[in-house]
Formats: C-alpha cells, sequence, structure tokens
C-alpha cells in the first residue's frame, strides 16, 4: 500500500504584479514529500526557493495550483484556518531568527505553546531548550544570546508543538561556518529522534546532500531531483 505524500504541490505558479509588468516567481512547480523525509531546495539567489516555503507553509497563496499539506488544500482554508493548521502541524525557522526581544529565551520558546492553549507551556518549552543544549540561558534575552544560541531558541521554538514539518529557510545563513555546522547537526539529530518531516531552504548543497532529496530550483522552475543514492552514485 503506497504511503500518503505528507506535502504536495501541483503545478504551483506565482505571479506578482510591478510596475514593469507581470513578474513570474514560480513556474509550475511539482514536489512530493512522503512522510518523515529530508528535502534540500537548493538555487541561486531569486530562484523561487523562500517563496515556495512561503506556499508550503501558508504564508502565501499561489496564483494557481494545488498545495495540499498533511491531506488538507491550502488554498480552500481561510486565513483563521491557516493560522491554526500552522500552529498545530508546521513549525518553521527564519534565517533572521525573528525572536521577540523583549522576551527571554524561554517565553520565546513558550509562544507557540501558549497560543495553543498548553497549561504546561512553559515547562514543555524548558524541555525544548534542555534538547537544544540552552537550558542555563533561559533567562537570557535575544540580545544577550550569540547568533548560534538565537538560532537554536529559534529551532526550539519551532519544535515546541510537536510540528509533523519543519521549514526551516537558509538556517545557517547568518551563522559562521563552525556555529553552522553545529545548528545542522543538532536539526538532524532532532529530526532523527522525532521523525518530523524537515524541508531545507539553502544556497549550501553540501547541506542539501545531507537530506535524503535534493531539489533544485532556477528561475521560479524545478530543473533537477534527485536523491543522495543518486548523488553517491553519480560522484563514483
Amino acid at each position: 500500500m503506497p504511503q500518503e505524500s505528507i506535502i504536495s504541490l501541483q503545478d504551483i505558479h506565482l505571479t506578482l504584479k510591478s510596475d514593469a509588468g507581470p513578474v513570474n516567481i514560480l513556474r509550475g512547480v511539482d514536489l512530493t514529500v512522503q512522510q518523515g523525509e529530508t528535502v534540500g531546495i537548493v538555487g541561486p539567489s531569486g530562484s523561487g526557493k523562500s517563496t515556495l516555503m512561503s506556499i508550503m507553509a501558508g504564508l502565501e497563496v499561489p496564483t494557481s495550483g494545488s498545495v495540499c499539506i498533511i491531506g488538507k488544500r491550502l488554498e480552500e482554508m481561510g486565513e483563521d484556518a491557516l493560522a491554526r493548521f500552522r500552529r498545530e502541524n508546521i513549525g518553521i525557522v527564519f534565517q533572521s531568527f525573528h525572536l521577540i526581544p523583549t522576551m527571554t529565551a524561554l517565553e520565546n520558546v513558550a509562544i507557540p505553546l501558549e497560543l495553543a492553549g498548553e497549561s504546561e507551556a512553559f515547562s514543555l518549552a524548558e524541555a525544548r531548550l534542555k534538547a537544544v543544549g540552552l537550558a542555563d540561558r533561559a533567562t537570557h534575552y535575544p540580545a544577550q544570546l550569540s547568533g548560534g544560541e538565537q538560532q537554536r531558541v529559534a529551532l526550539a521554538r519551532a519544535l515546541s508543538t510537536n510540528p509533523k514539518i519543519l521549514l526551516a529557510d537558509e538556517p545557517t545563513g547568518n551563522l559562521d561556518g563552525r556555529t553552522g555546522e553545529i545548528i545542522i547537526d543538532l536539526m538532524f539529530r532532532l529530526h532523527e529522534q522525532e521523525g518530523t518531516t524537515m524541508i531545507l531552504i539553502t544556497h549550501d548543497d553540501a547541506l542539501a546532500q545531507k537530506c535524503n532529496h535534493q531539489i533544485r530550483l532556477e528561475d521560479g522552475r524545478v530543473v533537477s531531483a534527485t536523491t543522495s543514492r543518486e548523488e553517491a552514485l553519480a560522484g563514483e
């Protein structure tokens, strides 16, 4: 019996208006991801990678095409329903962290849990901070944390509600090489422990090749789709 896709994008187009005329951001993208898989999406700046992630998260509505996430057609849902769906099913890690500067690390991680009505929000947030190695930084504000520590807080927040899908946009983009490696190792370790489906948007081909599948976008189109095994065989 075939496994049901957790992410299914069919013929996704996104066209935006501009003074110079319509701008085609995505041009007929198809993508299927199974539960528990890891996918690295690569391509040059302006190829549509971050836009594609926003469409998977329901933050952007395509001009045409079908977006089916965990069996739900996102294009058929209103803003309130999309917000609830994201809160219950999708964790997002942004390149610029997006932490609230007036809240401690613990409070930042607890926010999604509190919005979900979780009575044990702070104890669960403490457990998430411990899982990313920041138990001793819980009372620190973002300005008191290094870039790597802020990214770990952002990761703990994204995973706080045990989402089925984790979307990460350039998760190492603002970090030095060594700190970036630590963050990626942490993400893959947590993925293995919890079976979360993980989509990484990155400029880094080496990072993408850590994933089960690699998708390359150029000019809003998928130009190649490979698996890690295929990459390994091609290098032999």
